[in-house]
């Protein structure tokens, strides 16, 4: 038996064990906790809305190949493949987005490519920014994020550039 399988539901098990021998409620808080849960969806829907159309409008109105086009000779000059641009530019906005570039790109040039590690790292340090800012502060009503979104994009950036310098040095 693969213990994999039955750690997730020993957790729980235990949790709700603890929570009984603790003499909390459990089920009323589970039910409480789903109720939350309902109340913060509704709170961020008009938010994710709104990020999810601008996405797709970008991407439908082809704006989002001239972007790349124009970033193409900036992000050479760090050593950025033109074929990664794309998903650099699409994971802060939409991590589904993402998945169907980097899964472009793994189709086209492989996993051990130069160009598929790149993404691979690109894919496991970058973040969505634009959707994280939107579930974390629109389920707290915050309306101005002050530096959040600038910390995060340079983080973005640097997530970037050390993705080509550790593929670079580790494997080439």
């Amino acid at each position: 038996m693969n213990i994999g399988n039955i750690i997730i539901p020993v957790i729980i098990i235990l949790i709700i064990t603890y929570g009984m021998l603790k003499g909390v409620k459990v089920y009323e808080c589970f039910i409480e906790g789903a109720k939350d849960g309902v109340t913060i969806c509704f709170k961020i829907f008009p938010y994710l809305l709104a990020m999810i159309l601008a996405v797709t409008v970008l991407r439908e109105s082809k704006a989002l190949d001239y972007i790349i086009s124009l970033v193409n000779p900036i992000v050479k000059y760090i050593g950025l493949p033109g074929e990664v641009v794309p998903l650099a530019l699409i994971k802060p906005l939409s991590g589904s987005g993402a998945l169907g570039v980097f899964t472009d790109i793994i189709n086209n040039y492989g996993a051990d490519s130069y160009v598929g590690r790149i993404a691979s790292t690109i894919m496991g340090s970058t973040e969505t920014i634009f959707y994280t800012l939107t579930v974390y502060f629109g389920a707290v009503g915050i309306k101005k994020i002050r530096h959040t979104l600038w910390a995060a994009i340079i983080a973005d950036l640097t997530a970037i550039v050390m993705a080509v310098i550790v593929v670079t040095f580790i494997f080439y």
